[in-house]
């Protein structure tokens, strides 16, 4: 297996569908391992001088740090928000059966 820099990538979705055509576009690219879609997030947030109260669904991307950069062009094209959060943090740690499977999934 070759060396993998993990990643986890955060973004929210405005709806069901915006979150299935980003996560699907993702996985099938070769771009995640794995995308959790969250049911029921809720986003407090200024925006253009209001405050916003929206439900939101919220994507957990699973990805290697190499592929940062594609990821967030993808959701950018995909999302239909003006400022989409797309948001990475760096895996130090986990189970090695799991980061196993995760690297492997690029292939």
């Amino acid at each position: 297996m070759a060396s993998r820099s993990y990643h986890l990538v955060i973004s929210t979705a405005a709806n069901q569908k915006s979150a299935l055509t980003i996560a699907k576009a993702l996985v099938e690219g070769k771009l995640a391992a794995c995308v959790n879609i969250v049911k029921g997030a809720r986003s407090i947030y200024r925006w253009k001088g209001r405050i916003w109260n929206k439900a939101e669904w919220l994507l957990l991307i699973r990805t290697d740090s190499k592929l940062f950069s594609r990821v967030e062009k993808t959701i950018l094209k995909l999302h239909p928000y003006e400022v989409p959060e797309v948001i990475g943090f760096s895996i130090t740690k986990g189970s090695k059966p799991y980061l196993k499977w995760w690297g492997g999934t690029y292939a």
